[in-house]
């Protein structure tokens, strides 16, 4: 189960016996896998893609990177992976669909922040 001892006392306070939190649990690992899956589909569509990411050496609120690849895998409620640009990489602690042309990532080290990502500048 997935759910941490907080949120499953949580759960079985207002009625939820073991098993209704297990099939809540195993709901949400369902999700996440199918929002991995969506994601990578996402990338894997295109070369080009614009973002909202903020580049020290960039004063650009728009900005365009060539992703050579995606890897995403999933543990329960948690997305983590790596996205690896033309150039350099940035490891992936979570993500999600926002509309058909734009997803969000969050990267972790060294961007630390969410990242809209579009196929289309004027998406975001």
């Amino acid at each position: 189960m997935h759910f941490d001892s907080r949120t499953q006392a949580a759960l079985r306070e207002v009625g939820l016996d073991t098993d209704r939190i297990r099939e809540a649990s195993d709901l949400v690992a369902e999700t996440v896998a199918n929002d991995a899956d969506a994601l990578s589909t996402f990338f894997d569509e295109a070369e080009a893609f614009y973002s909202d990411m903020e580049l020290a050496h960039s004063s650009d609120d728009v900005q365009r990177h060539v992703v050579d690849h995606v890897d995403l895998y999933t543990h329960g409620a948690s997305m983590r992976g790596y996205l690896q640009f033309d150039s350099w990489g940035v490891p992936i602690e979570g993500g999600r669909i926002l509309s058909d042309d734009v997803v969000e990532l969050t990267l972790g080290p060294t961007v630390h922040d969410r990242v809209r990502f579009a196929r289309d500048a004027d998406a975001l």
